[in-house]
């Protein structure tokens, strides 16, 4: 299993979009910069009233299939 670690800053007004499945993935930078894309999905059970923030660990299987989130931070 591979994991990267991100940081995302993503305001409530842009998450909606993501919420409402008008945009279904996230795009973001891995520390390290690899560039990774998940599906927004992931993220419902991390978000407020003020969109999501944090670092997250994202875990993927040998297909780069998403497998898990844990907010670290």
């Amino acid at each position: 299993m591979a994991s990267v670690r991100v940081s995302l800053e993503i305001p409530a007004e842009r998450y909606v979009a993501l919420y409402a499945g008008t945009a279904r993935s996230v795009y973001a930078t891995a520390q390290g910069g690899l560039s990774v894309q998940f599906p927004a999905a992931a993220l419902r059970g991390f978000v407020t009233h003020d969109g999501v923030h944090g670092v997250f660990d994202l875990h993927f299987d040998q297909a780069n299939k998403l497998i898990s989130v844990n907010r670290v931070s």
